[in-house]
């Protein structure tokens, strides 16, 4: 196999699923170049529906070049309303063409602004606020400039083959005659790794100081995050943090120093540095109170990052033992596909699951084959069970290395973890369509919430996860 990307390695990524060489290339060259359309998983209320029953407003906004962040903050300004009434499903890219679902709660459709590179359509009325993963998935059209084009058809095929499991690729594609329309896309899988984006694309250190956490190691937790300086950083950011790291080796540090130096871009860090500088004694209940400065969602990205490192682990462990991750092996725990999903999307539902024992191993095999079910590995917590049989060794092999077991998931507050399970491989399928005249090539593709397009991307580029 293939080895990924020194920095993938850093994540638990060690491997790709094709051994032909990358075309290269970049991304995002205009936003037009990066296009993702969520697919939609909410039915609203028609406009004129009672407002005090349904209080929230829904649309669809396609955006060019905005952060959803920064949308949803420029909307509410325009609105004279607080942020906190703005709500989405899910966190887009600012340098792309988005569309995506938002509500609104308490206005009136024509209360509605007209904002720059931005098109809002009401849709309707919806009962609650929008949450986070209410979604299907998500739609991408991306093209791939400046590239040498000759391996696209050999990477396609090669990702073809760990669905179909050898011979030539088989098109999705309709008679004409039976009144289908004709898609050209190829169906391809790849393993459904956590992105690079999921433990930060610079610098690398959330799972980091979610390990620290799991184990209890709040001091470890904080200096992780706010002093390790990285070489990709600012100089003057780099040399904020190596202070942070002289004052935690001080018999007695200067955490008003490190404050006063750290820039005020880094506020989460800045937030950090207060609470140290004010609760002055340093036990254990302070360092976890200067962890809990920052925002309740990147608390739990801290657990969640770590769970996510874990499993990319347990997934490299897999291919490096040569267990496949298209079909189960006994003791594999298997889950079903979601039979609400979009037509074309395969989306594992995780709340359905089997363990594959004797017989039913082959008979799990073919609904993995078809698209129906999928193999899985944990993002471990309390309430985790482990797999048997050979699946079940490498999960606690990649366990013991971390140091980790699901009751260290039994954490305060945010951190606390019950866990899941998640689909150890992708299927899609993805159209790729060839200009050799530019050195570019378009592909399309679709995704179900929470799996990542840079892990198909990376497939296909081989380069470096700063560039994807």
């Amino acid at each position: 196999m293939r080895a990924a990307h020194s920095l993938e390695r850093r994540v638990g990524i060690e491997y790709y699923y094709n051994d032909a060489d990358g075309t290269g290339g970049r991304l995002r060259s205009t936003p037009a170049d990066f296009r993702v359309r969520e697919l939609e998983a909410m039915d609203p209320e028609p406009l004129d529906t009672d407002p005090g029953d349904y209080p929230h407003l829904l649309v669809r906004a396609t955006l060019r070049g905005w952060d959803t962040n920064d949308f949803a903050r420029r909307l509410s300004n325009a609105l004279g309303i607080s942020r906190e009434r703005v709500s989405w499903a899910g966190t887009k890219d600012k340098y792309a063409v988005t569309t995506q679902l938002f509500s609104v709660q308490g206005i009136d459709a024509e209360d509605l602004p007209e904002i720059d590179d931005a098109e809002i359509e009401v849709l309707g009325r919806i009962g609650r606020r929008l949450h986070f993963g209410d979604l299907a998935g998500n739609a991408f059209e991306i093209r791939v400039r400046d590239a040498d084009v000759a391996p696209v058809e050999a990477i396609t095929a090669a990702l073809h083959e760990r669905v179909a499991g050898g011979g030539s690729p088989r098109e999705a594609v309709g008679s004409e005659d039976d009144g289908r329309t004709v898609d050209s896309a190829t169906d391809v899988a790849v393993p459904n790794y956590f992105g690079h984006q999921r433990f930060g694309s610079r610098r690398p250190v959330t799972h980091e100081v979610g390990l620290r956490v799991a184990r209890g190691e709040w001091r470890e937790a904080v200096l992780t995050y706010v002093g390790n300086p990285y070489e990709a950083e600012p100089e003057e950011t780099r040399a904020a943090r190596a202070f942070v790291d002289e004052q935690a080796e001080s018999a007695d540090p200067d955490w008003r120093g490190a404050l006063d130096r750290m820039p005020g871009a880094l506020r989460f860090e800045r937030s950090m540095l207060h609470r140290l500088h004010e609760d002055g004694d340093e036990t254990p209940a302070d360092w976890r109170h200067a962890l809990e400065a920052v925002p309740q969602n990147l608390q739990r990205l801290f657990v969640n990052a770590a769970q996510s490192y874990a499993f990319n682990r347990i997934v490299s462990e897999r291919l490096s033992r040569g267990l496949p991750l298209a079909r189960p092996v006994d003791g594999d725990v298997v889950c079903f596909a979601d039979r609400d999903a979009p037509a074309g999307l395969y989306r594992p539902d995780t709340d359905r699951t089997q363990v594959a024992t004797d017989r039913r191993v082959d008979v799990m095999a073919r609904h993995c084959e078809r698209g129906r079910a999928f193999v899985t590995a944990p993002l471990v917590g309390t309430e985790t069970e482990l797999a048997d049989g050979e699946p079940g060794d490498v999960e606690r092999a990649v366990l013991d290395d971390l140091g980790l077991e699901p009751g260290d998931f039994d954490l305060p507050g945010e951190f606390h973890s019950t866990g899941t399970r998640r689909a150890v491989l992708l299927r899609t399928r993805v159209g790729a369509d060839v200009d050799p005249e530019a050195d570019a090539y378009d592909l399309s593709f679709s995704l179900p919430s929470g799996s990542y397009a840079t892990v198909l991307l990376r497939e296909y580029l081989k380069a470096s996860p700063v560039d994807l």
